[in-house]
């Protein structure tokens, strides 16, 4: 009898488990199929907190938005700022690479650099540079033949040059207040002074090493020069009022390189936008995680629309005359 009764046991848990076994194809026979949505994820790193490149950081994710890639639905951001420390930048190049990010978005020039010597494979769409192929970021702006690819923030030199001339037509000595660590801002200084040049006009540099050494620079140049430059500089962007302390006092203006600089106090410039060239980097990177092009086949690609900015207080600390032929507008 308990050996039937084992025997009768035995047959109900073999029935049972194929019920199961059936319920379980079942299941997956109903599975969908459609193929989940794709996710990415995607570092970006930036150098320092000012607003250019806060600028550059909306557009570049504002951008990947519009084309479909969007933070919690198919992509994952991780946002990474520096603070314009290069042990910071070695860190975060480490933790992309070890999370084997789809694509970095590195914003300025020192970001960019070290995320290329981290990674030669995955994709690097940068902003707020200058000059790539100065930078030895790619072989040729126009076919960069590396993993990197992007924006670049060269602005108007020359253009620069006949402003100053137009609303000051006496200066005869300019100065030039850039980062020395900052290797395309030194090519911009080259390209203002060989465009000074063509005018007659002395270029008087004075060089800083970080933030701490601006109101020295420009105390430097106090008495010796007639107006002040100063190009695309992350240094100087993100310290402008250390500047302006010395240079509203002297009464010597400052023609800078991006408009952020002019909205914060400078007098002038013929501004880039950095919003718009993270909207360009942010459709290239796009094109990349659509598999549309690859980076070493993508040329490096520069805003081509510049507007004339006067910072009106200034103006008026100054008791600045704009000519009537020259269009412009007031920001605060």
């Amino acid at each position: 009898m308990m050996m039937k009764r084992l025997c009768l046991l035995g047959a109900a848990v073999l029935t049972a488990l194929t019920l199961t076994a059936c319920d379980d194809k079942k299941t997956v026979s109903q599975a969908p199929t459609n193929p989940a949505v794709k996710q990415y994820n995607i570092g970006v790193v930036q150098l320092v907190e000012h607003k250019a490149l806060d600028a550059a950081n909306k557009g570049f994710v504002d951008a990947l938005a519009a084309r479909g890639f969007v933070q919690g639905k198919n992509v994952t951001f991780d946002f990474q700022n520096a603070q314009a420390d290069q042990s910071n930048l070695r860190n975060i190049a480490q933790r992309f690479t070890s999370n084997k990010v789809d694509l970095i978005g590195a914003i300025a020039t020192p970001a960019a650099q070290t995320m290329a010597n981290a990674t030669k494979t995955t994709p690097i769409v940068a902003t707020a540079i200058t000059d790539f192929e100065i930078a030895k970021l790619v072989k040729d702006n126009k076919k960069p033949g590396t993993n990197v690819t992007g924006s670049s923030d060269m602005a108007p030199i020359d253009s620069l040059v006949e402003l100053i001339l137009k609303i000051y037509p006496d200066t005869k000595k300019v100065g030039a207040i850039y980062s020395s660590s900052e290797i395309n801002s030194e090519r911009q200084i080259q390209i203002f002074k060989d465009f000074a040049k063509k005018k007659n006009l002395e270029v008087i540099e004075a060089t800083v090493s970080s933030v701490n050494d601006i109101q020295q620079a420009a105390q430097s140049l106090v008495g010796k020069v007639d107006v002040v430059y100063t190009p695309t500089d992350n240094t100087i962007a993100s310290a402008v009022p250390a500047l302006l302390k010395i240079t509203e006092t002297a009464k010597m203006p400052v023609f800078a390189g991006e408009g952020g600089m002019t909205k914060e106090g400078a007098f002038a410039s013929i501004a880039i936008d950095y919003y718009e060239l993270g909207k360009i980097a942010g459709n290239m990177a796009a094109d990349i995680l659509e598999g549309k092009s690859k980076p070493e086949d993508m040329a490096i690609q520069f805003q081509k629309n510049f507007q004339t900015l006067v910072n009106e207080t200034s103006m008026k600390n100054l008791q600045a005359k704009i000519p009537a032929d020259v269009k412009y507008e007031l920001v605060k």
